[in-house]
């Protein structure tokens, strides 16, 4: 493997073939043990043979390359998770069939939709309500799906009103930013 690893660093393309047939089945094990929900496997293991090739100086040789390789894939895939985890997205092609026909029908008529929909549309609304933080969830669920009054939902959090009105007010407009997101995607 030493010989493989000087033919890389001068630039051999035989040997950096060799080298990524090599340590794939290493880089495809680890992606998979540690999946992220929106990055695709192929994504990530090319993000790992990347980052593999621009830190290859870095390899000193008193660990097997295979384990340093998959330390550098744990650790993309960790900090994918978390870039993921931060930056919560809904994508349509995350949806199912029947959420993806409620966008259609939102986005396209202002009617109301279909009682075959309700099903749907309440799947979809769990899966924007996953995208806000547990307060956010928690205010909307209390004051929107739940009916309670802003004194009911201070009394049972502990917020004050003004407090409430102000999340409220804003975990509405990050699900429509979500969902507006969705029915571009949709139109394009």
């Amino acid at each position: 493997m030493a010989e493989c690893l000087g033919g890389v660093r001068r630039g051999d393309q035989d040997a950096v073939r060799r080298l990524v047939a090599h340590l794939e089945p290493v880089v495809w094990r680890v992606v998979r043990s540690h999946r992220t929900r929106r990055t695709g496997e192929e994504d990530l293991v090319q993000m790992v043979f990347m980052k593999v090739f621009a830190k290859l100086d870095q390899y000193r040789g008193p660990a097997p390359l295979a384990h340093w390789v998959s330390r550098i894939a744990v650790n993309t895939c960790l900090n994918q998770i978390e870039s993921e985890r931060v930056r919560p997205e809904l994508r349509l092609a995350d949806l199912s069939e029947e959420e993806e026909q409620v966008i259609q029908t939102l986005a396209s008529t202002e009617e109301e939709l279909e009682p075959g929909h309700s099903v749907a549309s309440k799947d979809l609304l769990d899966r924007l309500m996953e995208r806000l933080s547990p307060e956010d969830q928690m205010v909307i669920r209390l004051v929107h799906l739940e009916g309670y009054s802003l004194e009911e939902v201070r009394q049972k959090t502990g917020w004050n009103i003004a407090l409430i009105k102000v999340r409220a007010f804003r975990a509405r407009g990050k699900l429509r930013k979500h969902l507006e997101f969705l029915m571009k995607e949709r139109q394009s």
